[in-house]
């Protein structure tokens, strides 16, 4: 039996490695760059909101951060990831099929790590090899009936079935789960341990050994009987180790007759409180304290049973729990725009563009960090723009009223980025982007964080740091940046680094209460060479009440004021009418 399961396994292993380098994040063999968001933009993005939103499980949460940081502007993988993620979202049933398959996989690789942490005897080992090769064969064949069941269309997923298809057809899995039902039972054979403990002249236990194996429960109360009957001294001490008298129990190996006291472990008395046992794993002290003694009676049938099952999990990998982060990513992000349109905001699959092109085309965009509050019940007007990046505005100055929307549509812009570059239905009506090979955020900093070089240094030094690495092909996004006390220095800053992301070719958003900049975008586009031309855009009031909608236009703070000044009573006219009606 065994050697049939060692047929089935070499042949599973051959077809296995092609999955274990499968991903549902980029297609095969594809040597795709990519980047890693820093710190700055990691805060000023919100990515840890938005990961406590789609979960709350800390090893997803952990899984998701870790995918969404690291940013491609690969076409190719950009529009395999777009196709993944639509499958996703648009079959709830694959979503929920891969959410119970999580399960198995979490046991595996819990198994997985039990078998790299700690040495258990060899008849342990051998179960949860069994185990997990039983696990492995229950995901290839969940995944395999649910990948047939529905008509998926993209090319991740559609590479996924055709992998588990051939694993499945080729390794005969029908027999294979026969014969590893067959052989996890019979390795369940062993019910009862008897063993023989020495004393020291203090009566503490010195060492343990084991007398047999056997293949029932020890229900026979004849033994305790007989203790009791010694302490209530109604019967002698026992002479010798001789057993063959207290119990009738068989031996389950013919090998460990005469083992007896003479391969006895040493140290076996232990702190049980300081181990703590494991159902899933079958740890426990008393396996520890065996391990060398279990180990040697049945060493010759079980050695090679586990050099059998090492070979096929080296080779294997674990390839779905290589798979579970990715699994894991697109199942919840899926389910957050679930919520999102159910509260009727739009979301779209953006479409790609050349990266060179550097364009932009999104309507109906609002701040991703908005709709999860929607999501979550929070009763808030939603205000949709239309945003663009081409040839002739690629980099915003964006003017406006304090809380008149220009953080969240900076952020906005940001989130719809990194979004789509991860395959991730945008909160826009559409889009049509080409991918930045990055995303740079300078937001006012921490005042602890200015100490040493003061806040206008420190925000220098920031900006430094991100020419330093930045390329055309870069998103820039500057939230109130160098906003000093001192508006002559702020100011004069300011314009080198527009002129700078000008001649560089970023695009980006600068929003600021700089007014003197916005109307500086002429004389920018003037003296300085580049084909990021500079555009001074600005958030509206209506009726002295904030729209929240953005257009390009000239910076207008005293207009701002004055409708301001008008709701609010508070012009000289209006006053001064006041004054004399009460006269």
């Amino acid at each position: 039996m065994f050697v049939v399961l060692y047929f089935y396994i070499t042949n599973e292993s051959v077809n296995d490695m092609n999955l274990q380098n499968f991903s549902l994040l980029h297609p095969q063999d594809c040597d795709a760059k990519y980047s890693t968001l820093n710190k700055e933009a990691i805060n000023d993005l919100s990515i840890d909101y938005i990961c406590e939103a789609v979960t709350e499980d800390s090893y997803e949460l952990n899984s998701i951060k870790q995918l969404l940081v690291k940013i491609t502007h690969s076409e190719e993988v950009i529009k395999y990831r777009l196709d993944v993620f639509e499958d996703f979202l648009n079959f709830p049933q694959l979503r929920s099929d891969l959410t119970s398959l999580l399960l198995k996989l979490k046991d595996l690789r819990e198994i997985e790590r039990f078998q790299k942490d700690t040495e258990s005897s060899s008849i342990w080992q051998l179960v949860n090899r069994l185990r997990e090769l039983d696990g492995y064969v229950d995901c290839i064949t969940q995944i395999k009936q649910t990948l047939e069941a529905l008509p998926i269309n993209s090319e991740g997923l559609k590479a996924l079935r055709t992998n588990v298809q051939a694993i499945y057809a080729d390794s005969g899995f029908p027999l294979l789960k026969a014969d590893i039902n067959e052989t996890l039972e019979k390795a369940r054979t062993l019910k009862s341990i008897t063993l023989g403990v020495n004393l020291d002249n203090m009566l503490k236990p010195q060492t343990v050994g084991v007398i047999s194996l056997n293949d029932k429960h020890f229900t026979d109360s004849g033994l305790l009987k007989r203790f009791m009957n010694f302490v209530d001294k109604k019967d002698e001490l026992h002479h010798g180790n001789d057993v063959s008298g207290f119990t009738s129990f068989h031996v389950a190996n013919p090998t460990s007759i005469g083992f007896g006291i003479g391969k006895a472990v040493n140290g076996a008395q232990q702190d049980l409180n300081q181990i703590q046992n494991s159902t899933l794993t079958g740890a426990d002290p008393m396996s520890d304290a065996l391990k060398r003694v279990v180990t040697d009676i049945l060493k010759r049938t079980v050695n090679n049973i586990k050099a059998m099952l090492n070979k096929y999990t080296n080779i294997s990998g674990y390839s779905f729990t290589e798979l579970m982060p990715e699994i894991i990513f697109y199942i919840r992000f899926a389910e957050l725009c679930d919520k999102i349109k159910e509260k009727g905001l739009p979301l779209c699959k953006a479409q790609v563009l050349c990266a060179d092109d550097r364009n932009c085309s999104i309507t109906e965009i609002y701040n991703l960090k908005l709709g999860i509050k929607v999501a979550n019940g929070e009763q808030i007007n939603v205000v949709t723009n239309d945003f663009e990046f081409d040839e002739s505005k690629r980099i915003y100055i964006l003017t406006g009223p304090n809380r008149g929307g220009k953080t969240t549509i900076t952020q906005a812009v940001g989130l719809a980025f990194l979004l789509a570059q991860h395959g991730i239905y945008v909160p826009c009506g559409s889009m049509k982007f080409s991918p930045c090979d990055n995303i740079f955020t300078h937001f006012p900093a921490d005042e602890n964080d200015t100490v040493d070089l003061g806040r206008l240094g420190e925000e220098s030094k920031r900006l430094s740091e991100i020419f330093s690495v930045a390329t055309k092909n870069s998103l820039l996004l500057l939230n109130e940046s160098l906003a000093t006390t001192n508006v002559a220095e702020g100011l004069y800053i300011a314009k080198d680094v527009v002129k700078s992301m000008r001649y560089l070719g970023v695009r980006s958003i600068f929003n600021t209460h700089m007014h003197e900049l916005a109307r500086s975008v002429g004389e920018i586009n003037s003296n300085v060479s580049g084909d990021s031309v500079v555009e001074s855009m600005v958030t509206g009031v209506e009726n002295g009440e904030r729209s929240f909608k953005i257009f390009i236009a000239p910076p207008q703070g005293v207009s701002y004021a004055k409708d301001i000044a008008i709701k609010y009573g508070v012009t000289f006219d209006l006053i001064k009418n006041e004054i004399d009606s009460r006269n």
